[in-house]
């Protein structure tokens, strides 16, 4: 079903860690537009509501609305500025996130052509596990991976053995029992 290439290795870690820690009982709002990953959740019999697209940033009604078990985001919150309100504007008490990682030799993701599709944050490890406490959540698990890819050159040797995605879940301080 996966293969070892991007972002199938992506979807593969992200769907094993997800089945690690929710049900597929719980209800899930996805933040980001319906997209192959969450269809790919919707397949693995998760209950999962997506956002519409709204600049989150600006605009979250959507989280703030909903009455979702847990709330995902996957490669979402790089391309926020403020990631800080919208931790805090989560009502439910679960989350798992994933990120790209700062790289030291490579420089953050800018798309030429669509504005929207740009790095604003890549985290180091440190950083996200800062802004998840600093917002009241309580990390349980985590886990990197690295993307290797088919090129030569040092970057892409580099990418076979640094981790380039970081997945974390997390609980509201006050659910959880022990902080990793």
């Amino acid at each position: 079903m996966y293969e070892k290439t991007y972002p199938n290795k992506r979807f593969k870690h992200t769907i094993q860690f997800l089945k690690k820690h929710i049900s597929t009982s719980e209800s899930i709002l996805d933040l980001g537009v319906n997209n192959p990953l969450s269809e790919l959740m919707i397949s693995e019999n998760y209950d999962v509501t997506n956002t519409f697209g709204e600049d989150l940033d600006e605009d979250r009604t959507a989280i703030e609305n909903s009455s979702a078990d847990v709330v995902t985001a996957f490669e979402i919150f790089e391309h926020l500025l403020s990631p800080y309100e919208v931790l805090k504007s989560i009502k439910a008490n679960k989350i798992v996130i994933s990120v790209p990682l700062r790289l030291w030799f490579s420089s953050a993701y800018r798309s030429e052509t669509d504005v929207r599709d740009r790095h604003f944050h890549e985290f180091e490890d440190w950083q996200f596990d800062w802004l998840l406490e600093k917002t009241g959540w309580k990390i349980l698990d985590r886990e990197k991976w690295t993307n290797p890819v088919a090129k030569l050159g040092l970057r892409p040797i580099l990418r076979s053995f640094v981790p380039r995605y970081y997945i974390v879940y997390a609980e509201k301080s006050g659910n959880s029992k022990n902080y990793i």
